[in-house]
């Protein structure tokens, strides 16, 4: 990838909410109300992100590439300095 796609992805992820962002799955984190995504920290939450109709394991994916996605650009940006170092 080159680095203004890197740079493209990191800017629409800064664009959303920030991170971090917790899956909430009725029936495996609580037993009551409609699953969602929890955003900002418990202590200073912003809003609840909820789906219609969402399989669990795509809400998962989509709460934790909120949280790494910006991560792994930082390690792919840092290896490719080194590199070329």
């Amino acid at each position: 990838m080159t680095e203004l796609e890197l740079k493209n992805i990191l800017e629409i992820c800064n664009k959303a909410t920030a991170s971090p962002w917790t899956s909430y799955i009725e029936g495996r984190d609580f037993n009551s109300g409609s699953s969602f995504i929890m955003t900002g920290k418990e202590e200073d939450r912003d809003y609840n992100i909820e789906f219609t109709n969402i399989k669990p394991e795509d809400q998962d994916f989509i709460a934790m590439a909120r949280n790494m996605i910006p991560l792994l650009i930082d390690e792919i940006m840092k290896l490719k300095s080194e590199k070329q170092s």
